[in-house]
Parts: C-alpha cells; structure tokens; sequence
C-alpha cells in the first residue's frame, strides 16, 4: 500500500530533516550537501525515497536538479503535518538559517553578473530574442490598468513604451542598482513614474497598490519563484492582472552563458502551478517561437 512507503519514508531522521528544509526552498543536491554535511551519495539516497514515496518533487536545469516538498499532491496533507511537527526543532531551525546563506549565494551570483552587464543588457536580450519584439504585445494586455507594475525593470525599456499611454501610473523594480541606473538614463523624468530598489520576493510596494503586473523573463533569476509570485497577489488590486512571461522548457545552454544564470526555461505545468497555489486564475496564455528551439509564453492571470 501507497501510505506505507510514505511512513516508511517519514520514519527516518535524516529523511525528516530533508522534507522540513525542502517544504521551505527549492535547492539542488549540492546546496542540500552543503547546508546539512552530509556526503552527497547519503543524500542522493535518502532524495530517492522521498521521492518515490511521493512527498518530494524535482526539476532539471541544465545540469541541476532541483528538489522541493510538493505543494500540489495528494501527498500534500501528509507533507504539512510532518513538518509542522518539526517548527520547534533548534537544530532544524539551525539548517533553514544555513539555507538562507546558500540562497543569498545564489542572488550574490546574479547580482554580479547585472552588475557588469547592465550598460549592454538591451544588446544581449536581442542576442537571444532576434527580431521579436514583445512590448508590442504587453501594451496589448496593459492598456486597461491605470497602475502598472514592472517587476525586474531592468534598463526600463517597457516603461518608455507605456510612458505614452494616456495617464498611467508606472512603477519599475529592480534589484540591480545598475539596471535602474541605465533606466533612468533612458526614461524621462514624470510624475507618473516610480523607480525602485528591492527583491522580487520582497516587493517594495503596497498591498493592492497596482492594477497589472509584469514579470518578463526574470523568474529564472529569482531563486524562490512562487515566494515572487505570491508577492504579485499582493500587490494587485482584486481583479487584477498578472502577465508572466518566459521561455518554454528548452536544452539551449548558450542561453544562459548569454544572459546570465540558470534559465533553461520553465513547463507550462511548473508556471501554472506556481500560479494557482498563490490563487491566481490562470486565464491563458498564447507562445510565440522567436528562434528555431525557443519558445517565448505569455501567461495571463487574473487575481
């Protein structure tokens, strides 16, 4: 029977730890390693069953694989009370701190690389997408909201084109000092628009302060892409409008080497998962080839 290979699975204690620091981030086998000690063979093992019990689930990025509690299976109860359990745990609450340490490696790492390629990120985005231009179609979805939101603005070069559209107000974040830095060398100065500073898990913004939100081909920057997601909820307006964009799932590695950082895109199940567990409703999406293997996809969701 399915439940007894989940208790079994749950009865060990290394196993246990591994569930409670993958309920909370999503992290590759050799930042598991580093956060609990242990040799990698030991966790790979003890991954294994956690993953066929069906209390885990994994993603491929280019050479890494990702792990994380599920959030959406059946398994999911089992998962939330076993790790409830364990909130009280020092010496688990010891590892979660360990594992901010690896995650803010992870951001350090992307921030260094926006850091030298800011003066030339217009350049390199047109290196990857070629001739498409997708401004074009986020005006199409944007032109109703009254508050925009652009959420990893970098150089702002959406916000010049909704800069003429009537009276709207726009907000542009970034974490990069230098890509808000080449922004403001681009747009003009308006009382309509903002520029701020901060994370993507972390909004600097209001609750229900914008009425749509863009999130352009950032996510595979974030390292806690449903922490982002759930931050957009917040700061839409009921009703409101998210628009995700991003690569489809693809093997093309000299993507990142172009722009920066692990992004081998997402699956259309991965997206509109992270979606509906936020409670977003996914009203469509529309994916448009920009060169022979890639992908690009527009998710519409309404709050």
């Amino acid at each position: 029977m399915e439940i007894i290979k989940q208790f079994k699975a749950l009865s060990d204690p290394t196993r246990l730890r591994l569930l409670f620091i993958l309920e909370h981030f999503e992290l590759n086998v050799n930042e598991i390693v580093s956060v609990v000690n242990m040799v990698q063979s030991g966790v790979s093992r003890h991954l294994k069953i956690l993953l066929e019990a069906g209390l885990l689930v994994s993603r491929k990025d280019g050479s890494f694989i990702y792990y994380a509690a599920d959030k959406n299976g059946y398994n999911r109860e089992l998962v939330v009370l076993a790790c409830r359990q364990l909130e009280n745990d020092l010496e688990l609450q010891e590892d979660l701190a360990r594992t901010q340490q690896c995650i803010m490696l992870r951001k350090n790492k992307s921030r260094r690389f926006f850091k030298t390629a800011a003066p030339r990120w217009d350049r390199l985005k047109r290196k990857v997408l070629g001739d498409f231009d997708p401004n074009s179609v986020f005006e199409d979805y944007l032109q109703k909201a009254s508050v925009v939101a652009d959420l990893g603005c970098g150089t702002g070069e959406m916000l010049a084109g909704l800069l003429g559209s009537g009276e709207k107000k726009l907000i542009g974040v970034d974490v990069s000092p230098e890509m808000l830095e080449q922004a403001r060398l681009r747009l003009p100065e308006s009382r309509n628009l903002e520029l701020r500073i901060g994370e993507l898990e972390h909004l600097p913004m209001r609750e229900q302060e914008a009425d749509a939100a863009l999130m352009s081909m950032v996510l595979y920057h974030v390292s806690e892409p449903e922490k982002a997601i759930r931050e957009v909820y917040r700061v839409l307006n009921p009703g409101g409008l998210f628009l995700l964009v991003d690569f489809l799932k693809h093997d093309q590695e000299q993507i990142k080497d172009i722009i920066g950082g692990v992004w081998l895109g997402f699956t259309r199940q991965q997206i509109s998962g992270w979606l509906e567990r936020t409670g977003f409703n996914l009203k469509h999406f529309e994916s448009y080839p920009v060169e022979k293997t890639l992908t690009l996809t527009f998710y519409l969701a309404q709050k």
